[in-house]
């Protein structure tokens, strides 16, 4: 009789061993996605599909989808009418405009700024007044970028402007440097402020010296 009691008592050991068993595999298992994930965020795995969301910066536009002055815009004030928008402009004999080869891989977006600006030259009487316009190969994020912070970027413009000196303004290679100049210090107003830059080029759309 004992002994079978004995034999009784012993089996709820048993279960609970293997209750203990079935509730340490899911920790295992844990500890398994655990590493996982530790080695996935070492590997960068996850930051790499965070960046990957969160990158909204502007893109490169193709030249293929490059917006074209329309034959009407680029025959205005002459006689007759070019084919309206979408169609290539009539060359002579009414043929078709011919496409040259090479070029820019990208399209040209180009903005001009509304008012000029005048800065006195470093160690001169003189003054310089110039008229400024932008390009950009990336979308129109671009663009609005500089809309946005056109106060700021106005201000980077007259402070770089005024490092000029009487040697840059009257020649070409000066006048170059000028414009590096100022794309630079757009570029980091739009750096600053969004964190991109995208200006490629800056024209002089006036250049005055007095």
């Amino acid at each position: 009789m004992s002994d079978t009691k004995t034999d009784g008592a012993a089996a709820p050991k048993k279960k609970k061993g293997k209750l203990l068993l079935l509730v340490g595999a899911p920790v295992v298992l844990l500890g398994a996605g655990g590493g996982v994930t530790f080695y996935g965020m070492q590997a960068g795995w996850f930051s790499a599909a965070a960046h990957a969301e969160e990158n909204n910066d502007p893109k490169l536009v193709p030249k293929s989808e490059e917006k074209r002055a329309s034959a009407k815009e680029a025959g205005e004030g002459g006689h007759g009418g070019g084919e309206g928008e979408g169609g290539e402009a009539p060359g002579h004999g009414g043929m078709p405009t011919p496409k040259g080869e090479g070029g820019d891989k990208y399209a040209s977006t180009y903005y001009p700024m509304e008012k000029e600006f005048t800065s006195n030259l470093q160690d001169s009487v003189h003054f310089v007044q110039v008229g400024v316009a932008v390009s950009t190969p990336y979308d129109e994020r671009v663009l609005e970028n500089i809309k946005t912070h056109e106060i700021a970027i106005r201000s980077a413009i007259l402070m770089a402007l005024g490092e000029t000196t009487e040697d840059e303004v009257f020649t070409a290679e000066g006048k170059r440097h000028i414009q590096d100049r100022l794309a630079k210090a757009i570029n980091g107003v739009l750096k600053e402020k969004e964190g991109f830059g995208g200006v490629s080029n800056v024209y002089f759309t006036n250049f005055i010296v007095q």
